[in-house]
């Protein structure tokens, strides 16, 4: 594998002190420009396991390192400036305009009495992605689709070295689900993202890791995890895995109970 971006080692976390623990001896690395998944049934731990990564829920054991420094060990600020978030829920109606969403990204690398270090950056990556026409526009009025651009430039005018993705498709029809995850392998950045689309996990993801109950059960590339066997153990449904005719990465094909 190549440099390590994230390291995550004997992860247990837990929501709070005397609770059940959540997610036990997690062990999850991610490599400098690869595209990493995470799948698993709901409940299973991948949205707790996405916020031990960007540094928002703390592990009670374990570590997570990015670039080999132990985020907790450093100031919220500087995880801040190296790992950038894409969740599910979309901003709060503020008024804001597709420019002013995308230049929150850039508030993490501001200082108290200087302005911004690179003033160009918003308006050329909203040209990169093709959001220059809609700048002006108030970010509430726009499709999911667009929505989901506007915040993958926010997350690019933050220069992180880790882009983490909570199901970045989902809500999405399947024009926008390519589109968006065609512009996340073209960023070049470390991908980590959660997925409910297994065959979309197949087609874009490096590499994958289960969890099921908390515990990362299997982990591999796509060809190696998804599995006839893994996929009725892990997520209880009979299913038929070939490779794409078009292209070599698995095909599932979910069998209906007869």
């Amino acid at each position: 594998m190549s440099s390590l971006t994230l390291r995550i080692e004997d992860l247990h976390w837990a929501p709070g002190p005397g609770q059940a623990t959540l997610l036990e001896g997690i062990d999850l690395a991610v490599g400098a420009g690869e595209f990493v998944g995470l799948i698993g049934p709901n409940g299973s731990g991948k949205t707790s396991l996405l916020r031990c990564a960007y540094r928002f829920n703390r592990p009670h054991q374990g570590r997570v390192a990015l670039a080999g420094e132990d985020i907790w060990q450093r100031p919220p600020r500087w995880a801040a400036q190296r790992i950038a978030v894409m969740l599910q829920e979309f901003p709060e109606d503020f008024g804001l305009s597709v420019r002013d969403v995308v230049a929150m990204g850039r508030t993490p690398h501001l200082g108290w009495l200087e302005g911004d270090r690179e003033p160009g950056l918003v308006d050329s990556t909203l040209a990169r992605l093709q959001l220059d026409t809609l700048a002006d526009q108030a970010f509430t009025r726009l499709s999911g689709g667009e929505k989901q651009r506007v915040l993958l430039a926010r997350a690019l005018v933050q220069q992180p070295q880790l882009l983490i993705l909570d199901e970045p498709t989902n809500h999405l029809d399947p024009r926008f689900q390519l589109a968006l995850l065609q512009q996340l392998r073209g960023t070049g950045l470390s991908l980590l993202a959660s997925f409910h689309d297994l065959n979309l996990a197949a087609a874009f993801c490096d590499r994958l890791y289960v969890i099921d109950a908390g515990r990362i059960v299997a982990h591999g590339t796509p060809h190696q995890v998804l599995t006839e066997h893994c996929l009725a153990e892990v997520f209880g449904v009979q299913a038929l895995v070939d490779r794409h005719p078009l292209a070599s990465h698995p095909r599932i094909t979910w069998i209906t109970p007869a």
